[in-house]
């Protein structure tokens, strides 16, 4: 989904010479097959959008596969980035690398000052590896890799199978398979009052850009940041809680049934709300609201799934 909307915006931007792979062409975990990429083909500029990722049931169900992939990935590309003399690197994350009760909003220097929440830590823990790295490849090598660390993505090219999925896509695949099925109500794991913040993919690919291409003044303090170096979080700063985005999917969708909220299952993080106001600072803002969003996201998924 992210490495779509990222090729999307270099299009529509005018950037033609994309070094593209698919998964099955470059096998990212293959340690001799990236660095033969690397070697060949010298990229000067890296988005490293590539994951192994899920929601709440994938999470809890596949650490080792979580934790051992996006090890990997990281390792092998950003070590790959180095030996080939890349210009700008951009590793992508996820905010869940705060702790479980962070401070909210939560703000970049809030990495590791707390436990993660135990149910994506292994996730979690992969990428926090990752921000450490090009960090740690920063003040040796002298390298210039930037970590982003996004809230919870929607959009085009989502992953909407019901165990690995993300909640957002998962409920609209829920509430059209059961409109169709003529259901009289749909079940919504968790109590309904954790707080999310949502981001469309497009926006995040906007982002993605525009720190890119960032002037050298402003991509240097970013990296050299006495807090928080080499990190920067990318949010819209708006929240809803699951009960009204459960809602919202609802009315989107058009299911006519009610809504059953299943306490016994787990809610996750309480909140995740990001404080964006460094690249909002910047000059980045989001531009897709919540309910054109899931709007476009759910005709999406009608017309390709």
């Amino acid at each position: 989904m992210v490495g779509s909307a990222i090729v999307r915006k270099l299009h529509d931007a005018g950037y033609a010479n994309l070094l593209l792979r698919s998964r099955t062409e470059l096998d990212l975990c293959n340690q001799s097959a990236v660095e033969a990429f690397f070697s060949r083909y010298r990229p000067e500029y890296v988005f490293l959008a590539a994951a192994r990722v899920g929601g709440i049931i994938a999470n809890s169900s596949y650490k080792g596969e979580f934790i051992h992939d996006n090890l990997m990935i990281q390792n092998n590309i950003i070590h790959s980035s180095w030996m080939n003399s890349v210009t700008r690197l951009l590793l992508l994350g996820s905010t869940c690398i705060y702790p479980k009760f962070a401070p909210q909003p939560m703000k970049e220097e809030y990495l590791l000052t707390g436990p993660l929440e135990p149910t994506n830590d292994a996730y979690a823990i992969a990428k926090i590896a990752g921000i450490c790295q090009c960090r740690s490849y920063n003040q040796q090598y002298g390298t210039r890799y930037l970590s982003a660390m996004p809230n919870n993505l929607y959009g085009p090219n989502d992953n909407f199978n019901l165990e690995k999925s993300h909640v957002l896509p998962a409920m609209i695949r829920k509430f059209h398979e059961a409109k169709h099925r003529g259901d009289a109500s749909v079940t919504i794991w968790g109590t309904g009052t954790p707080l999310r913040e949502f981001l469309h993919v497009d926006d995040l690919a906007a982002a993605c850009v525009f720190l890119m291409n960032l002037d050298d003044s402003r991509y240097n303090a970013l990296l050299n940041d006495p807090v928080a170096p080499a990190l920067i979080n990318v949010g819209s700063g708006q929240e809803i809680s699951i009960h009204d985005l459960a809602m919202l999917v609802q009315d989107v969708v058009g299911f006519t049934g009610t809504l059953v909220f299943d306490a016994d299952k787990p809610d996750g993080t309480p909140r995740k709300l990001a404080d964006s106001s460094r690249i909002h600072a910047l000059g980045w803002q989001h531009t897709v609201a919540l309910r054109d969003g899931i709007a476009g996201a759910y005709r999406w998924y009608v017309e390709n799934c």
